[in-house]
C-alpha cells in the first residue's frame, strides 16, 4: 500500500493492525466467527472483512489486486536494508528496474547517484545490503568467487607442509556463475593442513573434516573444499577435480580404449601398475592427445580436437592492444576522461574507446547532440596530448523499438566506432526482437552489437532472441558482435562465441568500464573467450590502433558507397 502511495492513515491502519492480531491471544478464527475481533480496537469494518477474508480463504482479494498491479520483482527490493517503500517506487519511476540484480548493476554503473534523496553513500549501503542477501543464494558471480579462491589459494600456498596447490572445479573452468570453491594441494603431511584450513580467519563454519577433504563456509558466504593428495597424485587429482562430469567421463573412456584406467589418484596399466605423470599435460600426452586448456574441459568436442592434434590456440589477455566500451562521467561513468585514458595506458592499452551512453537513455545521463560536440572536442584535445595512445570517439547507442538508432545517420559519422545496444523493452516477442536488432546492424555505422541478449546473470534472464539469425547478419555486413567481459553479464554466451568464431564474426571483448577498476574486468571475458574457443584473430581488439582504425574505416566506405 505504501508503494502505491494509498492515504499513509489506511497504512498505518493496516500496520497497527497486523501487530494487534500477532499480539491476540486465543484462536483467530474463533475471535473472527464470534465477532469478538471486531470489537478489538483498531479493527474497523474493512479490516474485519479483510481478517475475515484470508481466515476462511487462505487468500485477499484486495492483496493481490495490489501485488498484481507493482512489477513482481519490487517486492524483493524492500529485502535489502535501508530500503523502503518510498525508495523503492523512486528507484523504479525513474530507472524501470524491477529486480534486485538489475538494482546491484545500476548501483555499479552509478546510477542512483544522481537521483533526488540518493548520494554516493546510500548507494554504498544498498551494495553492502544485497551483499548481505546474496550470502544465501547458493550462486555467485565468477568475480566473487574468484576474489575468494585467489586469497584462499595463496594462504594454503604459504603453508609450510604444501608442495602444490591450484584451484579447480568451475572456477578454474572459467563457468560464469560458481556454486563453490575447489581447491586441491599436494602434501606429505595433510592433518596439519587441514587444521590450518578450517581455523582460517574468514572461516564462519566447518562443514566436515576428514583426512584427505575439508570443506568450510566462509564469511561471504560461499562454500570451500580442499581436498589434500600426495605430491605423486596431484596431477591426477587436479585433472579429474578440474573437468566437468561429462568430460571426465570421456576421459576415462578414452584411458579404457588405450588400455588404462584412469581416476583421481592415478593413470594405471593394467590393474595396479602406476604410470608416473608430474603434470596434466604428461597424463594427457600419455592417452594421445594434447594438453587440454581447463576452460575447454566440458565435452564439447575438446576430446577429438586433442586427439587430432586441432586444438585452438586461445586468446591470452596479453593479445589484447585496446579497449573499446568505456563510460567517463559525461554519462553514468566515474571518472574523467583524462582519469580513464591514464588507467588504459598504465594497464598497456595503446587505445580506449569512450562510448558514453545516448540520448534516449535519460536514466543514465545520456549525450545530447550538443553534449556529443563537446565531448568529441575534449577527446581531440587529450589527444593532442598523447603519444603512442589515442582516445576513441564512440558511443553506446541505443537500438529503438523499431530497429532504428537514436541518433541519425549524421551524427553517428562523427564516432570513430558505434555500438549498438539493446536497453528497454526487453519483453517483446522473439520474432520482434530479431527483427529490430537485425535491422540495427543493416546500419553500416554500427561497427559493434553490444551485450547481445541483455543478460544479467543471477537476476534477468537475456531477451528472446534468434542469435543464430543475428551471427548470420552481422558476418554478412562485416560487424563485430561485443563479449561484455562485465562479471554480472558475460554477454555473448561462451557456446554463442563458438558459433559466431565459425561464421567469421570478430568479438570485441570489452569491460563496459564504469569506473577506473572497472578496466579490468576485461580478464573475466578473456575468460569466456577462451571457453568459447577463440583465438587472437577471432578478437578485433587484439588488432593494433592502425589495423582497428582501417577496419573501422571500411565500414564508413561501405556507408558512403550505399549512400551514393
Amino acid at each position: 500500500m505504501e508503494m502505491k502511495g494509498e492515504n499513509p492513515f489506511k497504512c498505518r491502519a493496516y500496520a497497527h493492525a497486523a501487530r494487534t492480531v500477532r499480539a491476540l491471544e486465543g484462536d483467530l478464527g474463533e475471535a473472527v466467527e464470534s465477532g469478538a475481533l471486531r470489537r478489538v480496537k483498531g479493527i474497523g469494518d474493512a479490516l474485519f472483512e479483510t481478517i475475515t477474508e484470508i481466515v476462511r480463504t487462505g487468500r485477499s482479494a484486495y492483496y493481490e489486486e495490489i501485488k498484481a498491479s507493482l512489477p513482481e520483482g519490487l517486492m524483493h527490493f524492500l529485502s535489502v536494508p535501508g530500503l523502503g517503500p518510498k525508495k523503492v517506487m523512486k528507484i523504479y519511476e525513474a530507472l524501470g528496474i524491477t529486480t534486485v540484480g538489475e538494482l546491484e548493476y545500476a548501483c555499479h554503473e552509478n546510477r542512483l547517484v544522481g537521483l533526488e534523496g540518493f548520494g554516493a553513500r546510500s548507494q554504498e549501503k544498498i551494495l553492502e545490503g544485497i551483499a548481505y542477501l546474496k550470502k544465501s543464494q547458493g550462486q555467485f558471480h565468477y568475480d566473487f568467487a574468484l576474489r575468494e579462491g585467489s586469497a584462499l589459494l595463496e594462504q594454503v600456498r604459504r603453508f609450510k607442509e604444501v608442495a602444490r596447490a591450484e584451484l579447480a572445479g568451475s572456477l578454474r573452468r572459467h563457468k560464469e556463475t560458481v556454486k563453490d570453491i575447489d581447491l586441491v594441494a599436494a602434501s606429505d603431511h595433510p592433518d596439519p593442513l587441514m587444521d590450518f584450513f578450517a581455523s582460517l580467519p574468514q572461516v564462519e563454519a566447518v562443514i566436515a573434516k576428514g583426512e584427505t577433504k575439508t570443506s568450510i563456509r566462509l564469511a561471504s558466504g560461499i562454500n570451500a573444499d580442499l581436498r589434500v593428495v600426495s605430491p605423486a597424485e596431484f596431477p591426477f587429482a587436479l585433472l579429474y577435480l578440474t573437468g566437468s562430469k561429462e568430460h571426465n567421463t570421456a576421459m576415462r573412456g578414452i584411458a579404457k580404449r588405450e588400455g588404462y584406467k584412469l581416476n583421481e589418484y592415478g593413470l594405471f596399466k593394467g590393474e595396479d601398475r602406476l604410470i608416473s605423470c608430474r603434470s596434466e599435460e604428461e597424463i594427457f600426452e600419455k592417452l594421445g592427445m594434447a594438453d587440454i586448456p581447463p576452460e575447454l574441459r566440458e565435452d564439447q568436442g575438446e576430446i577429438e580436437a586433442a586427439r587430432a592434434g586441432a586444438l585452438p590456440r586461445l586468446v591470452e589477455g596479453s593479445d589484447l592492444r585496446g579497449l573499446l566500451h568505456a563510460h567517463t562521467h559525461w554519462s553514468d561513468g566515474g571518472a574523467s576522461l583524462e582519469e580513464m585514458a591514464r588507467q588504459a595506458q598504465a594497464l598497456g592499452y595503446a587505445y580506449l574507446g569512450i562510448s558514453e551512453h545516448s540520448q534516449s537513455a535519460r536514466y543514465a545521463h545520456g549525450l545530447t547532440v550538443d553534449q556529443v560536440r563537446e565531448q568529441q572536442a575534449e577527446i581531440d584535445r587529450l589527444n593532442r596530448q598523447y603519444q603512442g595512445f589515442k582516445l576513441l570517439k564512440g558511443i553506446e547507442a541505443d537500438i529503438l523499438a523499431d530497429g532504428s538508432l537514436d541518433y541519425p545517420d549524421e551524427v553517428l559519422e562523427t564516432f570513430d566506432c558505434v555500438i549498438a545496444s539493446v536497453h528497454s523493452r526487453f519483453q517483446i516477442p522473439r520474432e520482434e526482437m530479431t527483427r529490430r536488432v537485425i535491422r540495427a546492424l543493416q546500419n553500416p555505422l554500427v561497427a559493434i552489437l553490444g551485450h547481445p541478449t541483455g543478460r544479467l546473470l543471477l537476476s534477468r534472464d537475456g531477451y528472446s532472441i534468434d542469435m543464430e539469425a543475428v551471427i548470420e547478419v552481422a558476418a554478412a555486413r562485416g560487424a563485430a558482435i561485443e563479449l561484455n567481459a562485465h562479471p554480472y553479464r558475460l554477454d555473448l554466451d561462451w557456446r554463442l562465441c563458438r558459433r559466431a568464431k565459425e561464421r567469421g564474426v570478430k568479438i570485441a571483448i570489452n569491460p563496459d568500464a564504469h569506473s577506473l577498476d572497472g578496466l579490468q574486468d576485461t580478464i573475466y571475458g578473456v575468460g569466456i573467450a577462451r571457453k568459447g574457443w577463440l583465438e587472437k584473430s577471432d578478437v578485433l581488439n587484439t588488432m593494433t590502433l592502425k589495423e582497428l582504425e582501417a577496419w573501422l574505416a571500411k565500414r564508413k566506405r561501405r556507408k558512403n558507397t550505399i549512400t551514393q
